[in-house]
């Protein structure tokens, strides 16, 4: 997988579950690997993306709108992937 679609599907469920723990054990990741991530997603979005706090996450503005087109982009994604394993021989 794309190291840019591993970071949309982190952002992702990070949105979805609200901590870095949740979303580590959600993607069998470590939660170092996660902030990794995050990090490398809000340098290349060039803005913070999430508010982090000792309990949970929130996003930010732009995080928000990130997210909306996060959902959009991994749909797509996973709608190539689907045409791609139907169009490959099975037997």
């Amino acid at each position: 997988m794309n190291t840019t679609f591993r970071q949309l599907r982190l952002f992702l469920a990070l949105a979805e579950q609200g901590s870095v723990s949740a979303a580590a054990r959600a993607l069998g990741m470590s939660r170092p690997m996660v902030s990794r991530y995050l990090e490398q997603m809000e340098s290349w979005a060039g803005a913070r993306l999430i508010h982090r706090s000792t309990r949970r996450l929130t996003l930010t503005p732009a995080g928000e709108k990130v997210l909306l087109k996060t959902r959009g982009l991994t749909r797509i994604a996973d709608e190539i992937a689907g045409e791609r394993q139907r169009a490959d021989p099975s037997g």
